[in-house]
């Protein structure tokens, strides 16, 4: 247990660089709280105690604001950062050092039975607001944009962002960082590409128009 607790201390160090020392952490982390809280109601759940697990994890929400069912499986080193309306599904798979950013939403699309909520893989950043839903696969080392709403398999080495989610740009990188203000708009591409082509046809047809004047004279 206190094991669990220093690699879970270290791992918020790693992740947030406001994080000034360890007591800080355990004392005003609720992510830290969270992923704590929830390892232990996902092992009462494991072991049958259902409703004493869905206690725990309803007390957990209502210290965190962080609500994890305690059906999920979360790997090592996930940090939550900040976390405040995160939700994360019954039968959500998160693998190993994961970042999630407040406001994220692992859920499922619906009311179907079984497997119906993500499966996260590796060193992956979901970044503030992200909706990730569906019996989906996001691949290892991925980065997930602010706002995203993710309703489609991931590859590895992607980097997603829009409504509904798009791979924008695929990354060979294993850093953590997410550059929030430096994501590609794919809206605002196509937008641009139009605007130029409009103006080259706006060219060419001024053109055409003048040669046909200078012909007449």
């Amino acid at each position: 247990m206190f094991r669990a607790i220093r690699e879970q201390i270290d791992t918020v160090f790693r992740g947030d660089p406001a994080a000034k020392s360890a007591l800080e952490i355990f004392f005003c982390y609720p992510g830290f709280h969270a992923i704590l809280l929830h390892r232990t109601a996902h092992r009462l759940h494991q072991a049958g105690f259902m409703l004493l697990a869905r206690i725990i994890s309803q007390l957990n929400r209502a210290l965190t604001g962080i609500e994890i069912h305690p059906g999920a499986s979360i790997g090592r080193r996930c940090f939550i950062d900040h976390g405040m309306g995160v939700v994360v599904g019954e039968t959500t798979e998160i693998g190993d050092d994961v970042l999630m950013y407040q406001g994220v939403t692992l859920g499922g699309t619906g009311k179907e039975k079984g497997k119906r909520h993500p499966t996260i893989g590796n060193n992956v950043v979901i970044g503030t607001g992200a909706k990730i839903l569906g019996n989906i696969t996001v691949g290892n080392h991925t980065k997930i944009g602010a706002g995203s709403v993710v309703i489609r398999s991931v590859p590895d080495h992607s980097t997603v962002v829009g409504v509904p989610g798009r791979v924008v740009r695929a990354r060979v990188d294993t850093g953590d960082n997410l550059e929030h203000g430096n994501l590609p708009d794919p809206e605002g591409q196509l937008i641009d590409d139009l605007t130029r082509r409009i103006e080259q046809l706006e060219t060419q047809i001024r053109l055409l128009a003048e040669e046909r004047l200078a012909g007449r004279r």
